[in-house]
């Protein structure tokens, strides 16, 4: 199987095919939000001017009251009683390279080429003003099969770069299959103009093992950030600014127990080179800091994100990152 440009589309497909009139099972204690929201990520080194380790990813999301009735839900918490619901589903790809993509070899004490695909089915409990607990269970391949060769290739292409000669290289196909939970609770607020946010997440995978703990700042002209997901649909908009404008910056520390983009799949030896466990960094730093524009059920975020070094001999990362969310 290859990844192919399609698949993210599968998403607009499931938009179409679900029922006008689909609602959750009823719950009075965890009411199922109305909202309806698609978003789109596109992430790349090229906006700091590099083009290497973590080189370009992709999201797509969903988010529709029908996928409440996934079976997919009794596996994921709901959170506290009063809290509100929101079930969806992301697509993901990332892929990633060593300093060098010009090289044929293995270059040894370098990242190794890596890329995947997975999808992350989630559920959002909101408590406004409080706090949020989102859970998600996460399911896909790592290795030639997420298709990272041929899509660097074909972009490098296009725009006239060097074309990537060590994806034979790269981390063989192996499964991702994982848990992932992260809370976060407001600590302090101006309302409508500046929030302070403290977080707790684990990740539980074949993929990227992790604990960290952050914090978050938002400031400018803006609604709660646990009122919605950024963006709301016309339901649950009415009492809310139409216009945001404000920006944003989170700082993160994590504990890291397993970087299969490093270290290679759980399940398979044949791996051609990868990064030896006692030269993955364990303690990881990361930040990011952006703006967003938002009005009505329409939003646009620009962000930068900068991480410290992965491995032995590793170099701290930058990359940059455009999203849309819109309600429909």
């Amino acid at each position: 199987m290859r990844y192919s440009p399609a698949l993210p589309f599968a998403l607009l497909l499931l938009v179409r095919a679900s029922p006008a009139r689909a609602t959750a099972p009823p719950d009075t204690l965890r009411p199922v939000s109305a909202d309806r929201l698609l978003g789109y990520t596109y992430a790349n080194d090229l906006f700091f001017r590099t083009d290497y380790y973590f080189t370009q990813g992709m999201t797509l999301t969903l988010v529709h009251p029908a996928l409440a009735r996934s079976p997919v839900r009794y596996l994921l918490p709901g959170g506290a009683r009063g809290s509100q619901q929101h079930h969806g589903i992301t697509l993901r790809y990332d892929g990633f390279t060593p300093l060098r993509i010009q090289d044929p070899f293995i270059r040894v004490g370098d990242r190794p080429y890596a890329a995947y695909v997975y999808a992350s089915f989630f559920r959002v409990s909101t408590r406004p003003g409080r706090q949020r607990l989102t859970t998600a269970l996460e399911a896909g391949f790592i290795g030639p099969a997420a298709g990272g060769k041929e899509l660097q290739t074909a972009i490098h292409r296009v725009t006239n770069n060097s074309e990537p000669r060590g994806w034979g290289n790269q981390v063989r196909n192996d499964l991702v299959l994982g848990y992932r939970g992260a809370f976060e609770k407001q600590l302090l607020a101006i309302p409508g103009r500046a929030e302070l946010l403290g977080s707790a997440e684990a990740s539980l995978s074949t993929l990227y093992t992790y604990a960290g703990t952050g914090v978050r700042l938002r400031a400018g002209r803006l609604n709660p950030y646990l009122a919605n997901l950024g963006v709301a649909g016309p339901q649950s908009r009415a009492s809310l600014r139409r216009w945001q404008l404000y920006g944003q910056a989170t700082f993160e520390a994590r504990l890291v127990g397993y970087n299969a983009t490093l270290q290679g799949g759980i399940f398979t030896d044949a791996n051609p080179y990868t990064i030896a466990a006692d030269d993955v960094r364990r303690a990881l730093l990361r930040g990011t800091g952006g703006v967003v524009l938002a009005c009505g059920g329409f939003s646009f975020a620009a962000t930068g994100t900068w991480v410290s070094p992965e491995f032995a001999g590793g170099r701290p990362h930058r990359w940059g990152q455009l999203g849309i969310t819109a309600a429909f």
